[in-house]
């Protein structure tokens, strides 16, 4: 298909290496620079899926770029320039090998831990009594390692500092700097009568300094709430309404596939495809509370490697 970027393979002066990861496709430039494609791959059950989903890059390059631009008041983040709607051009940094994880509500793998009988996550005591998508009395940090392969694993703040992973000082620092990013998230998401349930964060080192980097508050990232109907459905013992990319995973589980070996795929029609794809448009919209242009992706590949290199050689004025 013409019209989505499964991969990418752009032809750019002074490229190290490019990583292809499960969604992404990272440039290194000069080990001083990142450029960052969010492609239109898919994944889910750490599964890459066979089909790309239309305008889907756009969406979390998009949203992404908003919150790097409605946080940097509280850390500076790797984000210089967007070249196109679906790449990202920043600084260079040494990622820490933990992803700060947080917490406002009792969902998804919490959930699933809380209610296997365990009180502890991560370090963090859990209440007793709780019920599923119960908010915390405060918002928790549940961390985890960075995978390089296979899946990420809970990991204590005191574990993370005894291994070396993160300096106490460093950390005390992580732990400030998510709480804050969490707190403008549901203020922003608030705004648009969403609830900002979790989400992670990444960070990295650069000359010494701490960035923000990544995705931030992304429906790839993030867990979201519809505000209304939250406490109607909590008081019926019903799930509140979600906006995320849980309904991928569960159109998977309905088909019989969560990911593990000798599970089938279920097949992509292009009815599916699309459906996935006007998901993350609606999305789109309501979290950054605009409308979503959807500009034409035909030739899509050849146009942001087009795009991209214009941008760089006016920056590095080659």
């Amino acid at each position: 298909m013409k019209n989505v970027i499964l991969k990418t393979n752009f032809d750019i002066e002074g490229v190290k290496n490019i990583y292809h990861g499960k969604v992404r496709d990272v440039y290194n430039i000069d080990d001083k620079y990142l450029l960052m494609i969010a492609s239109d791959r898919i994944s889910a059950f750490d599964v890459v899926l066979p089909e790309g989903i239309p305008y889907k890059g756009q969406v979390l390059n998009l949203i992404a770029s908003m919150f790097l631009d409605a946080t940097e008041d509280i850390v500076q983040n790797w984000k210089i320039a967007l070249p196109d709607n679906m790449v990202t051009f920043g600084v260079l940094c040494e990622p820490y090998k933990v992803e700060m994880v947080i917490r406002g509500y009792l969902t998804g793998h919490a959930w699933r831990e809380y209610k296997a009988g365990k009180r502890m996550l991560c370090g963090i005591p859990l209440p007793e009594g709780m019920k599923e998508n119960e908010k915390f009395p405060q918002p928790i940090i549940t961390p985890t390692t960075k995978a390089d392969q296979g899946h990420d694993e809970d990991i204590s703040r005191e574990e993370i500092i005894k291994q070396g992973l993160v300096s106490e000082e460093e950390y005390t620092l992580l732990e400030e700097y998510t709480h804050k990013l969490y707190q403008r998230g549901c203020e922003i998401a608030a705004k648009r009568g969403l609830i900002l349930v979790d989400t992670k964060y990444e960070f990295g080192k650069n000359e010494g300094e701490i960035y923000l980097i990544d995705e931030i508050h992304t429906p790839d990232s993030s867990r979201y709430f519809y505000k209304e109907g939250y406490e109607q459905a909590m008081k019926n013992g019903q799930q509140p309404k979600q906006l995320s990319k849980e309904f991928v995973r569960q159109w998977l589980l309905d088909n019989g596939f969560s990911g593990q070996d000798g599970q089938k795929i279920p097949e992509m029609t292009a009815e599916i495809v699309n459906n996935i794809s006007e998901r993350y448009i609606e999305l789109y919209e309501n979290i950054t509370g605009e409308s979503f242009l959807r500009s034409d992706i035909s030739n899509i590949l050849e146009k942001a490697e087009e795009n991209v290199k214009d941008f760089l050689e006016i920056y590095f004025k080659r």
